[in-house]
């Protein structure tokens, strides 16, 4: 037996799955919710074709907007985060609510990433990744050579082992003429 979902349900999975972090998968979402990976894509799809309907009227779901933009807040540029940093300065709060639905996005990334530029960490983590994964693909290199070195020295020593059995077998081996 199938279990129902209410639209509030669909949504807000909808909505968590859109905002999670790179680092978590879209099965591992759905499991967190307690929910089957293909109904959650699903989800995803009903409400990118605009098929999921709001909650109610009067409080409009963030699915729509979030899905025509089809931009999470980690994917954003710092370029276009400061923008919106900038544009959101001075602001009233409503105002800025306005702004970040418009967007997308929640007025609490605003601040993080305020935050991060006001740190520094965010252009240090950027160059700190691509640091990583350059220093990675030289490593992955490294060791594919020295696995291709290691497989082209067995496979020598195999054919050294055959030739020396093949040679003992024509010609005898040379403990057998000294006895």
């Amino acid at each position: 037996m199938s279990q129902k979902y209410t639209e509030g349900f669909k949504i807000q999975a909808v909505e968590k799955a859109l905002n999670r972090s790179p680092e978590i998968s879209l099965t591992e979402m759905a499991n967190t919710l307690g929910i089957s990976r293909s109904a959650l894509q699903r989800w995803i799809t009903q409400s990118k074709n605009h098929q999921l309907e709001t909650i109610s009227a009067n409080a409009p779901s963030l699915v729509p907007t979030m899905t025509e933009k089809e931009k999470r807040p980690q994917d954003w540029s710092l370029e276009e985060r400061l923008k919106l940093i900038i544009k959101s300065d001075g602001l009233s709060e409503e105002d800025r609510n306005k702004l970040c639905r418009s967007q997308g996005i929640f007025a609490h990334h605003i601040d993080e990433w305020k935050q991060q530029f006001i740190i520094g960490t965010v252009a240090s983590s950027e160059s700190k990744k691509q640091v990583t994964v350059k220093s990675l693909r030289d490593e992955i290199k490294e060791l594919n050579k020295d696995l291709n070195r290691k497989n082209k020295a067995l496979a020598e020593t195999a054919a050294l082992l055959v030739l020396k059995k093949k040679v003992n077998a024509i010609w005898g081996s040379d403990e057998d003429s000294l006895l």
